[in-house]
């Protein structure tokens, strides 16, 4: 298996990058969810379960730092900007160390289902605990277009969930991978490009996977990664 694919979202929920190496430091992909939208008044930090326009709009890593392209807008920090294009108050939140609450729905097929709170890691955005590097097979994507999982790497390959379990290196980075990825509505939301609403995508996942695609992996050591890099087992 190699990297066919590196992605990073600088902006939690908000479209990502692809780049052609990366480097993998403590809490994943240099710059990969470092960043989020806050909600003032409830404190949330805004995913795209409950606010399926977040997937409109991109973060960028300029030599400023962090930023959010606006759509009709351009990029911009501008929390005021920001919150006119959500629609309420929000912040651009840097890391603070901190777990941070999210919510999900409780029925992934409709909007207005309750709200299901969690929190997430310290260490950035991510959504779990167990998950700095998020890796999926080009098999295990079938047709679907891989901006809808929004994994990190990409490896050639029919699937990843034999790894589960076991230590890989790929590049000058090893990785634990520790779990499948449990799926939820964000899989189905539109997205730019003519990513349509669709929510066959996760009824497929949950007749034929258990609502599972991809896997999450912890950063054991550091170094580069670049498309084209072997994934190997090592232990």
């Amino acid at each position: 298996m190699e990297v066919t694919q590196i992605w990073r979202y600088p902006v939690k929920s908000l479209q990502g990058e692809r780049l052609t190496e990366s480097w993998v430091g403590p809490a994943g992909l240099d710059g990969d969810r470092a960043y989020a939208l806050r909600d003032l008044a409830t404190g949330v930090v805004l995913t795209a379960r409950r606010d399926p326009a977040l997937l409109f709009g991109r973060g960028v890593v300029t030599a400023e730092g962090t930023a959010v392209d606006v759509p009709g807008h351009g990029v911009t920090v501008d929390d005021a900007v920001i919150s006119d294009w959500v629609g309420r108050p929000v912040t651009l939140l840097a890391p603070t160390g901190e777990p941070q609450t999210y919510e999900n729905l409780s029925d992934p097929e409709h909007d207005d289902s309750d709200p299901v709170a969690w929190e997430g890691p310290s260490w950035s955005y991510h959504d779990s605990t167990k998950t700095q590097v998020s890796l999926v097979a080009e098999g295990d994507l079938r047709d679907w277009d891989v901006r809808r999982f929004r994994p990190n790497l990409v490896v050639s390959g029919e699937t990843v969930d034999h790894l589960v379990g076991h230590r890989v290196r790929v590049g000058e980075v090893e990785l634990d991978v520790v779990k499948v990825l449990g799926r939820c509505v964000m899989i189905t939301r539109p997205q730019p490009g003519g990513i349509e609403r669709d929510l066959d995508v996760l009824r497929t996942l949950r007749r034929d996977r258990d609502l599972t695609l991809a896997v999450g992996s912890l950063v054991c050591s550091h170094g580069r990664v670049h498309e084209g890099d072997a994934l190997e087992v090592v232990g």
